[in-house]
């Protein structure tokens, strides 16, 4: 549903000659806060959205892949005469 020209002046007419002239500014500056508040709302639930998942990354060590290995029981303590 898209409004043309045509719609967004009847609309602006009409909300003219119900609400005045005078009051037509605090309604669009009412209407610019309401739409603000609602987006700092949705952008706050967003992120109270996304706050498990990071603190269930934060959570996980990282595997550190760097080549080292870490010596096994085993490697530390060879038999006489083992060659490796």
């Amino acid at each position: 549903m898209r409004l043309g020209i045509g719609e967004i002046v009847v609309v602006l007419v009409l909300a003219l000659l119900f609400f005045g002239p005078s009051k037509l500014p605090q309604l669009g500056n009412s209407l610019g806060q309401a739409i603000k508040s609602f987006k700092k709302g949705l952008s706050s639930l967003h992120d109270e959205a996304d706050a498990p998942a990071e603190q269930e990354a934060n959570r996980l060590p990282e595997k550190a892949d760097d080549g080292a290995r870490t010596p096994a029981a085993s490697d530390s303590v060879a038999a006489p005469g083992n060659k490796r």
